[in-house]
C-alpha cells in the first residue's frame, strides 16, 4: 500500500519588521511549514489572492495600510486562518480583530513555542477537500481531485492552490465556456468579480506548468474578454 505524502502546510506571514520576517521564516520552516513572506498589506493580499494559503499571519501596524483594514478586506473573499501580531495589549483592540475575523491574537514581543502552538491549533482540522469531481485523464493530462493530484505525462505538476482551483473549475465544465465574473466569484468572492488582472496572471502561470501555449491552446482556451474553456481531450 502507497502512503500519499501530505503537502506541508503554507503559512504567509505579513509584517514590515524584518526581524520579525526573519524570525517567523526560521522557526515555522523549522517545523516543517512552507513559509512565504510580505513586507506590505498590497503585497500580502496579492500574495494571498494569487498563491493561497492555509494560515496567514498578519501585522497590525504595516505601512501601506491599517492591518485591521487588510483583515476585513480578506475576510470579503476568505476564509484562511488568521492569527494577528501586534504591539497594541488593549483589550477592546483584541476583540475588534477577533470581531473583524482574526483567529487569534499575538501580542509582540512573544516567545516562539507559545507561537508555535496557536499556529497548530489554527491549522488543525485542514483538509482537502475533491469538490466532487471525476478523474479527468486524456493520455497526458490527468487530474485526479480525490488525491489532489495533478500528472502531465506521468510526471506530477506542482500547482498553487488558486492554480489547482482554476484548473478544476475548468474540468467541471470540459468544452463549456466559463465566464470571468463566475471564475472571479468561485475563486476570490463576489466583491473581486472586476479584478481580472487577478485572473490573467493565474492563468498564465497555470498555462506555463502545464506547457499549454495561449496561441495554440491545447487544454486552456480564452475567449477574449469573455471567459475560459477547457479543451478536454487535449
Amino acid at each position: 500500500m502507497t502512503t500519499r505524502a501530505v503537502a506541508p502546510a503554507r503559512v504567509l506571514v505579513i509584517d514590515d519588521e524584518p526581524q520579525i520576517r526573519r524570525f517567523l521564516d526560521i522557526g515555522l520552516r523549522a517545523q516543517g511549514y512552507a513559509v512565504r513572506l510580505a513586507a506590505t498589506a498590497g503585497e500580502g493580499l496579492q500574495a494571498l489572492a494569487l498563491e493561497g494559503a492555509d494560515l496567514v499571519v498578519l501585522d497590525m501596524g504595516l505601512p501601506d495600510r491599517d492591518g485591521m483594514d487588510a483583515l476585513r478586506e480578506l475576510r470579503t473573499w476568505s476564509e484562511v486562518p488568521v492569527i494577528v501580531l501586534t504591539v497594541r495589549a488593549d483589550e477592546r483592540d483584541k476583540v475588534a480583530a477577533l470581531d473583524a475575523g482574526a483567529h487569534d491574537y499575538v501580542t509582540k514581543p512573544f516567545g516562539v513555542q507559545e507561537f508555535m502552538a496557536r499556529v497548530r491549533a489554527c491549522l488543525r482540522g485542514r483538509t482537502n477537500a475533491a469538490g466532487g469531481v471525476a478523474v479527468y485523464d486524456d493520455g497526458r493530462l490527468r487530474v485526479d481531485p480525490a488525491q489532489r493530484l495533478v500528472l502531465l505525462d506521468g510526471e506530477p505538476v506542482a500547482l498553487s492552490r488558486k492554480e489547482y482551483a482554476l484548473l478544476l473549475a475548468l474540468v467541471r465544465h470540459p468544452g463549456s465556456l466559463v465566464t470571468q465574473p463566475q471564475l472571479l466569484r468561485e475563486l476570490w468572492g463576489p466583491t473581486h468579480e472586476d479584478d481580472t488582472h487577478y485572473l490573467r496572471i493565474l492563468v498564465g502561470k497555470l498555462r506555463q506548468k502545464l506547457g499549454d501555449d495561449a496561441t495554440a491552446p491545447r487544454w486552456i482556451a480564452t475567449e477574449p474578454g469573455v471567459g475560459l474553456r477547457f479543451l478536454a481531450g487535449g
